[in-house]
């Protein structure tokens, strides 16, 4: 459960640079270089990261929307990566992030 949870969490800093500045990024960074061209790394940290942003910069429905097509996808359970249980590669789960995405439009 705890690495499912890192997988997907994602945050704001806004520690360094005040009011005006904020990092987005995923919550948990790993380098895991015996991965590398595997394409298993579950991309909902980053997609979510993706969404606070836009938020952050007034785009609320675009934000919105992004995040609702991620719990539409980990919802269904049909494509996620391994650490949700899953065996989609990482192109996978992103295609089916967008495809939810456009079906919204």
């Amino acid at each position: 459960i705890c690495r499912q949870l890192l997988s997907i969490s994602s945050g704001i800093n806004a520690e360094y640079g005040g009011d005006d500045i904020a990092v987005f990024e995923p919550g948990a960074r790993h380098t895991w270089m015996e991965m590398k061209g595997m394409y298993v790394a579950n991309p909902v940290a980053m997609v979510l990261s993706s969404a606070f942003m836009l938020k952050h910069i007034m785009l609320h429905e675009a934000g919105d929307n992004l995040i609702t097509a991620v719990k539409a996808v980990l919802r269904k359970r049909t494509c996620l990566t391994g650490d949700l249980g899953g065996n989609a590669k990482t192109r996978d789960m992103t295609t089916a992030i967008l495809k939810e995405l456009d079906s919204r439009n």
